[in-house]
């Protein structure tokens, strides 16, 4: 391969690789990836997503938070009832000492309610999240497209999209 050519497959990969959010670390707590997905214009709520883990030797527990980009933000847990699937709010979620909390879609994730504004992918949704213990924590998470599965550019095919 000449200079040229591998020069210009290192610019390609750095283009197209996405902005991975920044790991935020406070206390014993590492917050991990946290992305939200596109939604289209009008969409009342956006869903949440990203990995909790708690290196210390006591639980904390994620309580809530805030985000200007929302009138609300919730703590919500999907399942799977009787071949339904559900959502609820939930209170709040522990993290046990030595235990990572994935938030992802189909399970627990944060919700954004009353959006003021479309979450438009390469954007970035700044939050904050509630602590009982570590107390209050800002977090920057990237927009994905609308039927992502995973942070960091990964959206499959959106017919098998369920929940948010």
């Amino acid at each position: 391969m000449n200079r040229f050519t591998l020069t210009m497959a290192m610019l390609v990969t750095a283009v197209t690789v996405p902005a991975q959010a920044e790991d935020v670390t406070v206390g014993s707590l590492k917050i991990s990836s946290p992305w939200v997905r596109a939604t289209p214009k009008g969409a009342p709520v956006g869903g949440g997503y990203m990995t909790i883990t708690n290196g210390g030797s006591v639980s904390d527990r994620l309580v809530g938070g805030t985000s200007d980009a929302s009138n609300r933000f919730e703590i919500h847990e999907m399942s799977m009832e009787g071949g339904v699937m559900k959502m609820r709010p939930v209170g709040a979620i522990e993290i046990k000492p030595g235990q990572t909390v994935d938030l992802k879609p189909g399970g627990y994730h944060v919700m954004f309610v009353g959006l003021k504004q479309s979450f438009e992918r390469g954007q970035h949704v700044k939050a904050t999240l509630q602590f009982e213990k570590a107390g209050n924590v800002a977090v920057n998470f990237n927009v994905e497209g609308i039927g992502a599965q995973t942070g960091g550019g990964t959206t499959p095919n959106v017919q098998k999209q369920h929940g948010h």
